[in-house]
């Protein structure tokens, strides 16, 4: 590939974000280019004192239809895909009177930003940007001639070029800036497509597409050998991909999955309810509480599993104090996330160097719904996401002893977090802690020895006479095949089971509770999470 100096001698612009435009135009100006424009952009560099054509003027047509119909033209299109070099397409370009455009600057009509402020359908529709689209397109494929810029971030990078080549590009930058190009329009099509999904509450599109805008570049993936990046999808949803971090390294592809799961667990407990701590480890919860203050449920999430917590994230649901901050940063941790954090906890934060603290600004709504995706070999799987919550669901007590309010209590605060821990899983729970947690074993009664011992390793460094799983409750997020699994809860202490319900065996489980003298309710919600 050699660089094939184009030399820049008209420019057509057509922003509706005008932030730099100016500056811009001024520069192109500088170099001799001339300048075409529409609507508010041509009235936005005239404003500046800047000469410049509106594009009716090369169209020879008025913009019509409320502005629809402006740039789908001959002249437009012809002047952006004519090949240069080709003798057919000059001949072309003389017989119908089209100049050729050398440099496309367009940014489209802001429907993303548009579906975001909950806009009306119309308001939609109408930012739904046509000739934007089309005009990118058809300069993308003549790049070998044609430069095309879709976003600001990219106007010095052309000015570098022409101050370089005497009012020229390269093919590299045309290349790579079409390329970016292609990939934006479709992620603009593609938030356009999951939008019309929605209003027409189609589940299963027979095409889905999706896009996201770069964030950063990531130093590795989940293993060093690996390469990753973070974009962000136009899903306004608080949370990792809109926090703001105040300090600490770089996030790895690790740190932001961990977190991610970490405030979508912590997201589940109201803070007009109840203060509330969540720690993960490997995106698996290791320690969640309630308490009455932050440092009561940091203190209360830390206890079942204070090994796991070291290296690990803390989300809070309220905002960040310094009593809060001065306690988590006495041991090893790589994230703190919160909705917001007192300038006080902020400077104790500081003195450590490494720790990130990012403020998502809120928390993101359990019950909202949404769709998940998971790329699989040749395909990819699109879920809703798991929006149930305990609290809507009718708990039935299936067993002769029903839950006492204190277990009841429990067991909703156990099932609450069983949501966010891989299957299978079993968590312990008393006084609104988790005290026990199995997580991700092929089978349950696996998970529910793993957690029964992580309580005892837990009673063992806190010089505690039993285990805090004597006298507490126990979650399933899916239903107990055998007897088995609950056996090992009920011989670890446990006095109350919540679980799914549903299996063909369910009447032998219901009947080993009995025989225990324990209370068990299903709530015909299974929390599978893979």
């Amino acid at each position: 590939m050699t660089d094939h100096p184009r030399k820049v001698t008209r420019a057509l612009l057509s922003v509706s974000d005008k932030s730099g435009l100016i500056e811009f135009a001024r520069a192109l100006s500088a170099h001799g280019i001339d300048l075409v424009s529409t609507g508010g952009t041509a009235k936005a560099i005239a404003a500046a004192g800047l000469k410049v054509s509106d594009v009716s003027d090369l169209t020879g047509f008025p913009e019509m239809m409320d502005g629809r119909v402006k740039t789908l033209h001959p002249k437009v299109h012809g002047g952006l895909l004519a090949i240069r070099d080709n003798a057919d397409h000059a001949k072309a370009m003389k017989d119908h009177g089209i100049s050729q455009i050398d440099l496309l600057v367009v940014n489209l009509y802001p429907f993303e930003e548009t579906v975001a402020k909950n806009a009306s359908y119309e308001d939609c529709i109408e930012n739904i940007d046509i000739g934007g689209p089309a005009m990118i397109r058809a300069a993308s494929k003549n790049h070998d001639d044609v430069t095309v810029v879709v976003e600001p971030s990219d106007y010095q990078s052309v000015l570098d070029e022409l101050a370089t080549n005497k009012g020229a590009t390269t093919l590299t930058l045309r290349r790579r800036l079409a390329a970016k190009a292609y990939a934006r329009t479709a992620a603009y099509d593609a938030a356009i497509s999951n939008w019309f999904a929605d209003q027409l509450k189609i589940t299963a599109p027979d095409f889905r597409a999706v896009g996201g805008k770069l964030v950063e570049a990531l130093r590795y993936g989940e293993n060093p050998h690996q390469t990753a990046a973070f974009y962000r999808t136009p899903e306004l949803r608080p949370g990792v991909s809109s926090a703001r971090q105040v300090q600490g390294k770089q996030l790895s592809y690790n740190n932001i999955n961990d977190t991610d799961a970490a405030y979508e667990c912590i997201a589940e407990f109201d803070p007009k309810r109840t203060a509330a701590c969540v720690i993960v480890k490997h995106a698996n919860p290791c320690g969640v509480a309630e308490g009455s203050s932050l440092v009561e449920a940091y203190r209360k999430a830390l206890a079942c599993d204070s090994t796991s917590a070291f290296g690990g994230i803390v989300a809070l649901n309220k905002t960040l104090d310094a009593d809060t901050a001065r306690v988590i940063t006495e041991i090893f941790t790589e994230v703190i996330v919160a909705p917001d954090a007192t300038e006080e906890a902020i400077a104790i934060v500081a003195a450590k160097k490494t720790l990130r603290l990012l403020l998502a600004g809120g928390l993101p709504d359990p019950r909202a719904p949404g769709f998940t995706a998971k790329t699989v070999a040749g395909g990819m799987l699109i879920q809703s996401r798991d929006n149930a919550v305990v609290d809507d669901m009718v708990l039935k007590a299936v067993t002769k002893r029903q839950p006492t309010d204190a277990e009841l209590r429990d067991l909703k605060f156990a099932f609450r977090v069983a949501k966010h821990i891989k299957s299978n899983t079993i968590v312990y729970a008393k006084d609104l802690a988790t005290v026990g947690i199995g997580a991700g074993q092929m089978s349950r009664i696996d998970s529910a020895r793993i957690a029964a011992r992580k309580a005892q390793d837990a009673a063992a460094e806190m010089k505690l006479a039993q285990p805090m799983t004597k006298g507490s409750v126990v979650a399933s997020d899916a239903f107990f095949p055998f007897a088995d699994g609950l056996l090992v809860a009920i011989e670890a202490g446990a006095t109350a089971v919540i679980q799914p319900g549903g299996s063909v065996r369910d009447d032998e489980v219901i009947k080993a509770a009995d025989d225990a003298g324990i209370a068990m309710v299903f709530t015909g919600v299974r929390h599978f999470k893979h």
